[in-house]
This record gives structure tokens, sequence and C-alpha cells, in this order.
């Protein structure tokens, strides 16, 4: 079925904590253009080099506002580094020490007309809710009204139970008073659906004699869909973090960067009555990676980039919302099969 996908011409963004691009994905989608990159990680940077030919810069603390072009939007999913905001309500001030701060900087110098922004979901929550607080004193202070919620990417059509806080802001100029993040969706999708054949992902597989099933698979509802969250269906040894087994009919884990334990950083999953954790290639799928996307370092590596990263289609669902509040005059409609 066809469908109309906005597009706007004119207009650019840059990547700041760039990650492996899943930003640039997301909003090259819609037509915009990247004008700049930054991203300190080497490993990283190997993969954003090798899907879009440029290798990002690097520490974004060290990079003066003069030397990055002008934008309309400025994109980031900034580290959750640790804050010290002692409430004295300094805005600016307070963020100095933080990676945020370079966010301020460039938006205060290129006053962009939209800021997005998305951090882990207990950033709402660091330092009593200060943190937050904070940040949004400190952008409406620069100019910006800003939007916010906590968004679950299991409502977004993704099989990945995965809460993440993401800011929208618009530079005052604008007038937007109102603005709702997009509400949930609830697309029924399971996690079998984006897994690879078996013969791609032998080597996932994890035969341990502690191994237990301890939970009848899941059984679909009348309509034919199954629970849209991860089902447990077992366990590994003494069922820690990495021990616990999921059925594939139902979602994923929220993936890690970091983690122990047998199948640390995916979980464990039951996959055609065996249990492993999942490729890279199937972090990829569940982050909304094309196939496409070069996969150009080791298995660790890419476990630590996919779980640092964005989620493709909640980045898309929002961006979409935002199109039309920009200039009208350069949105186009494309239609895609």
């Amino acid at each position: 079925m066809a469908q109309f996908v906005p597009r706007i011409a004119n207009y650019s963004f840059i990547d700041l904590f760039a990650g492996i691009g899943g930003f640039r994905i997301a909003l090259e989608s819609f037509g915009l253009k990247c004008v700049y990159s930054s991203e300190w990680d080497i490993h990283a940077q190997i993969s954003y080099r090798e899907n879009f030919g440029e290798v990002p810069e690097g520490d974004i603390t060290k990079v003066s506002v003069e030397d990055i072009p002008k934008h309309n939007v400025l994109c980031a999913g900034f580290p959750c580094q640790a804050f010290s905001i002692s409430g004295k309500q300094r805005g600016f001030a307070d963020t100095r020490g933080t990676l945020f701060f370079d966010i301020a900087r460039i938006a205060a110098h290129h006053k962009p007309e939209v800021l997005f922004l998305e951090n882990v979901r207990n950033f709402a929550r660091h330092d009593k809710g200060r943190t937050l607080r904070v940040v949004k004193e400190t952008l409406e202070g620069l100019g910006y009204q800003v939007f916010d919620s906590v968004l679950n990417a299991s409502h977004y059509g993704v099989p990945q139970s995965r809460r993440r806080i993401y800011l929208v802001c618009f530079r005052k100029d604008l007038g937007v008073m109102e603005f709702r993040l997009p509400r949930p969706q609830y697309e029924p999708v399971k996690l079998r659906d984006f897994l690879e054949d078996d013969e791609q992902t032998e080597q996932y597989v994890i035969t341990r004699r502690e191994t237990k099933l301890s939970r009848p698979p899941p059984k679909p509802d009348i309509f034919g869909h199954y629970p849209q969250k991860p089902i447990r269906v077992g366990t590994i040894g003494n069922a820690g973090q990495g021990e616990r087994i999921y059925s594939a009919l139902g979602h994923a884990i929220t993936l890690s960067a970091y983690g122990g334990g047998i199948a640390s950083k995916t979980g464990a999953y039951l996959v055609n009555d065996k249990v492993r954790k999942l490729s890279p290639r199937e972090c990829a799928r569940i982050m909304g990676f094309p196939d496409n996307f070069k996969i150009p370092v080791t298995d660790a590596q890419a476990y630590k980039q996919f779980g640092n990263s964005v989620v493709i289609p909640v980045l898309q669902t929002i961006f979409r919302e935002v199109i039309p509040i920009l200039d009208r005059s350069k949105v186009l409609c494309e239609t895609k099969s």
C-alpha cells in the first residue's frame, strides 16, 4: 500500500554524539542534509565511515562553534554523563563540565530552529528531577520551547522494550506553544520476524546444562497477536543478568552496551527450540537499521554500538510531526510503496 512520506527541501542538520548514525538515517529519510558530525569513539567512527563515507570529528568539547556549519536542526543522543547540579538554578552555568554544555553552546551560537535530543529513561529522574529541570531551563533561556516525553520503542513497531526520553525543542520565534510527542501506535510485531536464519546464528546458540525452561510458550489473542513485551520462559544458572530466557514470539529486552552473563548485551531467546543470544545483525534490525547497514567491527564492538544507539523508527515517528511546523513552502511529498 502506497503512503505519502513527507520530505523537506533545503534543510540541514548536525549529528552530535553521532554514534553509528541513527539520527542521520532518520533525518535523511525525510530529505534533510547532514552538514556536520561528531563522535569520539574510534570504533564507532569506523562504522560511521563505512556507512556514510566520512569520519566524524572527534572530541566535541575541543571544537569551536565557529567551525561548525550553520544548520536548521541539531540532533544529539548525548551521553548520560554524571551531572553535578546543586539546584541553584544557575541555568547555563550549571551545565558546565557536562557534555550537555556543548549542545548548549552550539545552540546559543547557531540558533537552529529545532533541537532533537535523546537520552536514557533515568535521565528524567536523575538527582530527583533537578538535572532535567536545569537542562530545560537552560534551553528555555537560550530561546527554545521544550517538549519532552519518555517513549517505549515497543509501542512504535519495534520488537524491543526500550524506554528513552526524547526532547523536541523549537526556537521560540516559531511560535510553537503546543506539541505532543506521538502517541503509541501499538503496531503488533514480534521478535521472531526480525531474526536471521538458524544457519546464520549457530555460533550464538547457548548450550548449558543448567538451562531450564520453566514456563509454557505464550499464546496469541483472538487476533493472532502475542503480548507486545518481553515474555520470560526460562533461566540459565542463577537467572542473573544475561541469564534469563525470553520467547521469540514476544519482544526483546533492552539492548545494552554493557552488562554480563552468558547472554550479555542482548538477552537469551528461545528460537526454534534452541536457546541463543541475538546476532549483531538482529540487534541492528531491532534498532531500525536497514539490512544494507554495514557492520565492519567485531561482535563485541557491534553489541556496544547498537546498545548505545537510537531507535530509528521512533525518531522518524517523532520527526514526522516536526516537519509540518517547519517552513511549509519547503515541504514536499513522496509516494512510497
